[in-house]
C-alpha cells in the first residue's frame, strides 16, 4: 500500500469485503479487481485475512442460537450433533484443497483478472438459470439437512476457491440444485464460513506471519477486519428476507454486468 493512502484503502476493501462475503457475487472477485482497475491493492494474505472479520458477523445475528445448538451438543442432543456434523462434512473438501493449492491459488489465480471476470459472468449465468429452474424443495431446514447433501454442498464451496465463483454462490447452487429452498441455502452457507474462514485464517496467519508482523500491514488488517465485520453484519441481518422475496437474480445479473465491464476494460487494455 501506498503510504500517502494511510487508512483509506484497507478501509475501502474491508467495507467491500463485508458487503460481498454473503452474496452469492465474490467478495475475493471484487477485491482483486479493485486492485487491479483503481490500485486499490493489498497483498493475498490481507484478502484472507479480513474475511473472518466477516465471518465473525454471523454472531450478530445468531449468537443465541448456536449458544443453544452448543448447549444441545453438550447435552447429547442428536440433532445438534448431526447439525455440527454436517457443518464440519461441508468444510472438509475446501480445507483439503486449500492447503494443498493455498500458494498456487494466490501467486497464480489472484493475478488474473481475465479469469476472475470471466467466473463471474459464468457464475453470473449459472445463478441466474438455477433461480429460474422449477427445482422440487425437499429441505428448508437446515438442521435437518442429510449428512450427504452437506457433503455435497462441500464440494461447490470447494470450487469456490478459484477466486470470481463466490463461496457463497457456489453453495448455494449446489445446494438448490440437490433440493434446498432459497433461504435454508443461505443460511447454511452462513454457517459453514465459520470453521472454513477461522481455518483459512489461522493457517494463513501461519504462514505470512513475517509479513504481518514485521512487514507493515498490521495495522491494515486490523481496519480491514473491523470494517468487513461492520458491513457484514448490516449484510446478515437483511439478506435471507430478501433472497426469500426476491431470489437471486439481481445478484446474478450484477455478476454478470461487473465481470462483463472488467472484460471490456482489459481489452481496451490490451
Amino acid at each position: 500500500m501506498n503510504p500517502d493512502q494511510g487508512i483509506f484503502v484497507p478501509l475501502v476493501l474491508g467495507l467491500l469485503e463485508g458487503l460481498t462475503e454473503f452474496l452469492p457475487v465474490s467478495s475475493t472477485g471484487h477485491l482483486l479487481l479493485a486492485g487491479h482497475f483503481f490500485g486499490l491493492k493489498q497483498p493475498a494474505t490481507f484478502i484472507v485475512l479480513i474475511q473472518l472479520g466477516a465471518i465473525l458477523a454471523i454472531l450478530t445475528v445468531y449468537f443465541s442460537k448456536l449458544l443453544q445448538l452448543l448447549k444441545d451438543a453438550i447435552a447429547g442432543k442428536k440433532g445438534a450433533w448431526l447439525f455440527a456434523l454436517n457443518v464440519v462434512l461441508a468444510s472438509i473438501p475446501a480445507a483439503i484443497v486449500g492447503v494443498f493449492a493455498r500458494d498456487y491459488i494466490q501467486l497464480v489465480i489472484y493475478e488474473s483478472a481475465f479469469v476472475i471476470c470471466v467466473m463471474l459472468v459464468v457464475g453470473g449465468i449459472i445463478l441466474l438459470i438455477v433461480d429460474r429452474l422449477p427445482l422440487k424443495v425437499k429441505y428448508n431446514d437446515i438442521y435437518s439437512y442429510p449428512w450427504h447433501l452437506s457433503l455435497i454442498i462441500g464440494l461447490f464451496q470447494m470450487i469456490a476457491l478459484i477466486p470470481g465463483v463466490s463461496r457463497s454462490g457456489a453453495t448455494i447452487v449446489g445446494a438448490l440444485l440437490f433440493g434446498t429452498d432459497k433461504r435454508s441455502a443461505a443460511e447454511f452457507t452462513f454457517f459453514i464460513a465459520l470453521p472454513i474462514m477461522s481455518g483459512a485464517f489461522i493457517y494463513d496467519f501461519y504462514k505470512s506471519r513475517d509479513l504481518i508482523l514485521n512487514g507493515g500491514i498490521g495495522m491494515d488488517i486490523v481496519i480491514g477486519f473491523v470494517a468487513a465485520f461492520v458491513s457484514g453484519a448490516i449484510v446478515v441481518r437483511y439478506l435471507l428476507n430478501f433472497v426469500s422475496k426476491h431470489g437471486f437474480g439481481f445478484f446474478a445479473w450484477w455478476r454478470i454486468l461487473v465481470g462483463g465491464l472488467g472484460l471490456i476494460a482489459l481489452a481496451f487494455m490490451g
